[in-house]
C-alpha cells in the first residue's frame, strides 16, 4: 500500500488535470481522511506548484463547517500534498437525477449557503459545479460542503484577470469571455446551473455552456430546459433560476445567500427589473459578436477535453 508522509492511500477519489484526491488513513489519529497530490508533471513549474499551496493556505485559512478543512501539508518525492477531511457522503454529482424537486431545491440552497461563506471571506470560487460540492453524512438533513479551491481568487483580484479558468457548462459569460472582470454573481450564475442539473438530470446549456450558445445563431437560448411538471415544484423557481443565468450579472441575484433564500421561499419579486443601459456599454454577447475571436473553435474544443 503506498504512502504519503504517514498517510496510507487507500482509494483514489478522482483525478484532473493538475493534481488527484485520495482517500487515505491517518493512523496516528485513526481516521480517514483526503489527500490531494499535485500531479508529477506539474510538480517542477513553479506557478502551478504554488497555486497549488495556495489551495492548501486558502482552505485552512475559512475556518467553516461549510468549507472543506486542511489539516496538513507536506512534500515526498518532490510532490506536495495536502491533507483534508474526508467528507463520506458523496457529492452532489452523485445526485443529480436521483432527488426529489423538493431535495434538489435544498441542496441546491446549502450549496448557496456554502458559496456565501467564500464570498463572505472575499473570494470567489470560479468552478462551483456538483462534483466540487460535497455531501456530508452524520447529519439531518445532510449539509453541504464546497471544496477544490483550486480556481479560487480574492474578489479584490477579480477584475483584472486575464486567464481564463474553470468548467464551460458552469461559467458565467463575463468569466468566460473575460469581459472587464467579475464577482461573486459569476458562482450565483453557476449554482443557478447546478440548480438546474439537480432538479432535471441536464445542463442547461450543454457541455459547452453559454459561452457556447452565445456564439451559435441563438445566443440568448431564451428556453431552458422544461421542470418537472405538476404542483411540486413553485412556478417563481423557473423565474428564478432564468434571472440567475441572466448574461448580465446585474439582472441576478446580489449575493449566493439571496440566491438560496429565495429556492426555499421562491417570492414573485425576483421578477427581472428594467435597467437603463450605458451609453457605448457592451454586453457581454456583443463584446464577444464584435471581437469576432473572442473563442476560438480551437478553445472551446480544449475546454471540453479538459
Amino acid at each position: 500500500m503506498r504512502r504519503l508522509g504517514r498517510y496510507l492511500l487507500l482509494d483514489r477519489l478522482g483525478a484532473g488535470s493538475f493534481a488527484t484526491v485520495w482517500k487515505a488513513y491517518d493512523p496516528e489519529l485513526d481516521t480517514e481522511v483526503a489527500v490531494k497530490v499535485l500531479a508529477e508533471n506539474w510538480a517542477v513549474n513553479a506557478d502551478v506548484r504554488e497555486r497549488f499551496l495556495a489551495e492548501a493556505r486558502l482552505l485552512r485559512r475559512i475556518a467553516s463547517p461549510r468549507v472543506v478543512r486542511v489539516h496538513d501539508v507536506g512534500v515526498q518525492e518532490d510532490r506536495p500534498y495536502f491533507v483534508m477531511d474526508y467528507v463520506r457522503g458523496g457529492t452532489l454529482a452523485d445526485r443529480v437525477g436521483r432527488c426529489t424537486p423538493q431535495e434538489a431545491l435544498r441542496l441546491a440552497a446549502e450549496a448557496g449557503y456554502a458559496v456565501q461563506v467564500l464570498h463572505e471571506a472575499g473570494v470567489v470560487h470560479r468552478d462551483v459545479k456538483p462534483s466540487n460540492l460535497l455531501l456530508a453524512t452524520g447529519s439531518e438533513p445532510a449539509a453541504v460542503l464546497v471544496a477544490d479551491l483550486g480556481s479560487a481568487k480574492q474578489m479584490a483580484d477579480a477584475s483584472g484577470l486575464t486567464v481564463t479558468t474553470g468548467t464551460p457548462a458552469y461559467m458565467a459569460p463575463e468569466q468566460a469571455f473575460q469581459t472587464g472582470g467579475f464577482d461573486g454573481r459569476a458562482d450565483v450564475y453557476a449554482l443557478a446551473v447546478v440548480t438546474y442539473e439537480l432538479l432535471t438530470g441536464q445542463k442547461p446549456f450543454g457541455p459547452g455552456g453559454r459561452a457556447t450558445a452565445l456564439m451559435t445563431d441563438h445566443p440568448a437560448a431564451p428556453t431552458l430546459p422544461a421542470l418537472p411538471a405538476g404542483g411540486e415544484l413553485p412556478p417563481e423557481v423557473a423565474l428564478l433560476l432564468r434571472t440567475a443565468m441572466s448574461v448580465e450579472p446585474a439582472d441576478r441575484p446580489s449575493t449566493a445567500q439571496a440566491f438560496a433564500d429565495a429556492l426555499l421561499a421562491p417570492a414573485p419579486q425576483l421578477r427581472p427589473r428594467p435597467r437603463e443601459r450605458r451609453p457605448g456599454r457592451l454586453t457581454p454577447r456583443e463584446v464577444c459578436l464584435a471581437s469576432g475571436a473572442v473563442f476560438t473553435t480551437t478553445t472551446l474544443l480544449s475546454w471540453l477535453l479538459r
